[in-house]
């Protein structure tokens, strides 16, 4: 070896001993030259045997490709079939017995079984992370963490209901409200198609039992442009409260989600549309939507809940714009507080006692939420307003509220670690108190239905043996000016994955 090639070869030893070892030689710098002279030498050796191995691979890789080509490799034929060309005679084979595969095939088998042990781990990662993103869910956001094509994922929650006061006619009943599957695909680094299919109570077939259903909870297409402003579209959750967006039942308390975010936020609502999302500065989250509008028609005592179109066939004859704003203060760790409304016509070109109207809907809510080491809090407020109440209520048969109103509190604390202190899972007591009515004020003339008016005191524990598993059981007690709803006992399951 000439000498410049020899000091080329011990400095850029040198430089990897400095790059590899610097954490290193804080601890323990060579006392004198013939060390340092080990150090290089042995960094010589590790070059080489990193040449050695990069020659490996590229002649691995001239290989593959003579295989694809179909040419056998230049190292040569298997040794049964040299020893037998040496010889002049045909190697013996048994009668009946397969041939031997050749050095090609058996090389080939190899690789072709790695690529699909790289598949397997690139679809099915061995390890997955739960954590919500873009306003979803922790089993909905795994498709954006796949590095590229198939995530599939769900969740499910079963609960029996023990009637406990004011039962009436009404019965008992043990219920699956829930099996969803997510089906989501990363084409690239920048678009994702996401997809969640829900069946309700079990089953939509044949039988004197109460129907589920089966629909498509959401179905859209994200365009990840940029962390300001990436777009959003198809059949989406609306950006409002808790619940409607991360319904996963890990991540709320109690077997039912909260009566203000079913009635007076509906509950799972989604609409057809396209919008932005992204963050303005760090910490400020947004998302907003342009939608197709609710339908008036569908307007009950009960609230705004079957005005949506739910992506099936819905009327678009008007459009709605919804929005919402979060903020995670990097100095209150667990901190969140934010607000949202959606905005825009239902009247849908539809006729109400022969008239075509306006019927301006409009729904506003803001909430808090705070985790701090074992304690959990929430709170959310919503207010609404439905334009034309009157003329809505007429030709829809019963009292359509022209304002309507939600609250509700909420806390619980992990008491695992002060019962077992190394223990990983988790258990909670919680308390919630809700209040709301529909018929806040109705148009002159028309019945209020004060049993809509309500207030609940519910009690319950959360246990969780793994963050995916979620046993539940509570207590609701439900309290109305008008006629009296029965109070209920609650026991469940909820799970993702």
């Amino acid at each position: 070896m000439k000498l410049e090639t020899k000091i080329a070869h011990w400095g850029l030893g040198a430089v990897l001993a400095f790059a590899h070892g610097g954490a290193e030689a804080a601890k323990a710098a060579p006392a004198s030259l013939q060390e340092m002279w080990k150090i290089i030498q042995q960094q010589q050796k590790e070059i080489e045997a990193l040449k050695a191995k990069a020659g490996e691979n590229a002649a691995l890789k001239e290989e593959v490709k003579a295989l694809k080509e179909g040419k056998e490799p230049a190292a040569g034929a298997p040794p049964q079939a040299a020893e037998a060309a040496v010889s002049g005679q045909s190697a013996a084979k048994p009668v009946g017995a397969k041939p031997a595969k050749s050095e090609s095939e058996r090389k080939t088998d190899i690789l072709a079984t790695e690529v699909e042990k790289l598949k397997a781990q690139l679809f099915i990662p061995e390890k997955r992370e739960y954590k919500s993103q873009y306003g979803l869910g922790p089993a909905a956001s795994q498709v954006y963490r796949v590095n590229r094509g198939l995530s599939i994922g769900g969740y499910g929650e079963a609960v029996y209901t023990n009637l406990t006061a004011n039962k009436g006619d009404r019965k008992d009943s043990a219920d699956l409200l829930r099996a969803v599957l997510y089906v989501g695909y990363k084409f690239n680094d920048w678009i994702i198609l996401n997809n969640e299919f829900e069946w309700e109570h079990a089953s939509t077939g044949e039988g004197p039992e109460v129907k589920g259903e089966a629909s498509a909870e959401f179905s859209y297409l994200d365009f990840l442009l940029h962390k300001n402003a990436n777009i959003r579209a198809g059949l989406m959750l609306m950006p409002m409260g808790f619940i409607n967006e991360i319904h996963e039942p890990t991540t709320f308390h109690g077997n039912r989600r909260p009566d203000v975010e079913q009635y007076i936020i509906p509950t799972t609502w989604r609409e057809i549309g396209a919008g932005l999302f992204g963050q303005i500065v760090p910490g400020l989250q947004y998302r907003m939507y342009a939608v197709n509008g609710l339908n008036a028609k569908g307007y009950t005592s009960a609230g705004i809940r079957e005005g949506s179109g739910g992506g099936s066939l819905a009327a678009a004859e008007n459009w709605a714009f919804t929005g919402r704003l979060d903020y995670v203060p990097s100095f209150a760790p667990g901190f969140l507080a934010g607000f949202s409304t959606f905005l825009g016509d239902a009247g849908q070109n539809e006729l109400y006692l022969g008239k075509k109207a306006s019927v301006f809907t409009q729904l506003y809510e803001g909430h808090l939420q705070w985790h701090w080491r074992g304690l959990e809090m929430r709170a959310l407020g919503a207010l609404g307003y439905v334009g034309n109440a009157g003329l809505v209520s007429a030709a829809n048969g019963e009292t359509v509220g022209k304002q309507n109103y939600g609250w509700y509190t909420e806390a619980a604390y992990d008491v695992m670690p002060w019962l077992w202190k190394d223990s990983t899972q988790y258990l909670a007591p919680f308390f919630r108190y809700e209040h709301y009515n529909t018929l806040a004020a109705v148009p002159d003339g028309f019945y209020n239905d004060k049993s809509w008016d309500r207030w609940i005191y519910q009690v319950g524990l959360t246990y969780k043996p793994i963050p995916n598993i979620a046993v539940k059981a509570d207590y609701r007690n439900y309290h109305s000016v008008g006629s009296p709803q029965p109070d209920e006992f609650n026991l469940g399951v909820g799970f993702i994955y």
